[in-house]
């Protein structure tokens, strides 16, 4: 017994060592991630919170209306910014955010654990830009965020652009860090010590799995500065979003068929990260006004692999006359596998 007792003293004693350790680390490779990664917006008070943004005046001689892009999960301002900033700038007052949580953001209050939040938290940074309409372009996660806005917004609502959204309710749940980050007490202390660690080495083929099959463009985990989501407050924030969010689409689903502003779904038929059957067809059955462009071959990131196309819907919605249907055409014949 008393040999026993030693033994799991001393394994106690490894444990509270080792997660020592893993805590050190984790504080002082968050700090490295924000020193390589620095913010690139503007903090506005919304309200009790201040949300992080980066925001491009409306250039003389712009063609387009004002455009506000939400980033999905794991992500940040930079990862639509990297796909959209260069090729519009000449075109459109643009507005880039970091949702409550993620980035730079603050989290603010319960509230913006959901997409319902998170939109409010939007509608406000908008008007406190001068910005009071817009076409919405939201990429996974803020795919929900941009149909919440849709709702909730209507009046600050020109349009919608839906780059491989999560808006519908899925069978089955979410990969097991979420739930584990999700959980009371436990899931500080995981995101604190081992989540930082692990997620480091997991990066490289983590964006390899959400680009697939398509290849991950050069350069992108620095351009899109994708390590922010490992910083511990980061990680658990974004656990709980998408740990919840299958809760929420659920109970919000039913409503998007109020949403009459004109959208655009653009979806690939690879996407292993997205159930496309599920949520883009979804929403083209579910929005009055809506249009679903489908791509063979394409993953979960037509922001970067079909950028001409995401902005030749954003074009179509702004009323420009666009032949999707020839641009969808040509992605697929520029990202089919090699004979």
């Amino acid at each position: 017994m008393i040999v026993f007792a030693k033994c799991l003293a001393a394994i106690l004693t490894a444990v509270v060592a080792l997660a020592a350790l893993a805590y050190a680390f984790s504080r002082w490779e968050a700090a490295r991630i924000a020193a390589r990664y620095p913010n690139i917006g503007a903090l506005t008070d919304v309200g009790g919170f201040s949300m992080n943004s980066l925001h491009w005046p409306r250039p003389e001689g712009a063609d387009l209306p004002p455009l506000v892009f939400i980033h999905g999960a794991s992500g940040n301002l930079r990862d639509p910014w990297g796909a959209f900033f260069e090729p519009l700038k000449t075109r459109a007052e643009m507005l880039f955010v970091d949702r409550p949580g993620h980035g730079y953001s603050e989290r603010g209050g319960p509230e913006n654990l959901t997409p319902a939040g998170q939109a409010d938290a939007i509608a406000t940074l908008m008007r406190k830009k001068g910005m009071s309409r817009a076409i919405v372009i939201g990429h996974s996660f803020g795919g929900a965020t941009a149909a919440s806005f849709a709702l909730r917004h209507p009046d600050m609502m020109q349009g919608l652009v839906f780059l491989s959204p999560a808006t519908h309710p899925w069978p089955g749940g979410v990969d097991w860090y979420y739930d584990l980050a999700n959980t009371p007490v436990v899931g500080a202390l995981f995101c604190s010590t081992i989540a930082l660690p692990a997620g480091l080495m997991q990066m490289n083929k983590g964006v390899e799995h959400v680009f697939a099959p398509n290849p991950v463009p050069a350069g992108y985990l620095d351009r899109a500065a994708i390590p922010l989501v490992l910083r511990p407050m980061n990680f658990c924030d974004n656990a709980r979003d998408v740990a919840s969010l299958l809760a929420y689409v659920k109970d919000v689903q039913p409503r998007y068929k109020e949403i009459t502003a004109p959208a655009i779904v653009i979806t690939g038929d690879s996407d292993d990260i997205v159930l496309e059957e599920i949520h883009s067809r979804g929403l083209k059955r579910d929005l009055p006004n809506s249009e679903l462009y489908w791509v063979r071959n394409l993953g979960h990131k037509p922001d970067y692999i079909a950028t001409d196309l995401a902005i030749a819907a954003i074009e179509k919605i702004a009323g420009k006359p666009r032949d999707l249907d020839s641009i969808v055409r040509e992605v697929e014949a520029r990202i089919a596998p090699k004979p």
